[in-house]
């Protein structure tokens, strides 16, 4: 099973934007989680063509499992 941690903020232009990190550590927490997205805001790391990244709206767990029908 392939998991992907998604985290979802909202640009200056108000626009959702989606940053994807496969595999991310099982036992991660919320906390963790917000922790990296304000510093991603605070710090300008990432900006989009529609604005700089300015709130967090939601992290959340992508699990994506492939069955092999023979």
């Amino acid at each position: 099973m392939a998991k992907t941690l998604e985290m979802v903020f909202r640009n200056a232009s108000g626009k959702s934007v989606t940053l994807s990190m496969i595999d991310p550590k099982d036992a991660i927490t919320l906390a963790e989680v917000n922790t990296v997205m304000q510093n991603i805001i605070s710090k300008n790391i990432f900006s989009t063509t529609t604005g700089d990244l300015v709130q967090i709206v939601e992290a959340r767990i992508h699990n994506n499992d492939t069955v092999v029908l023979a």
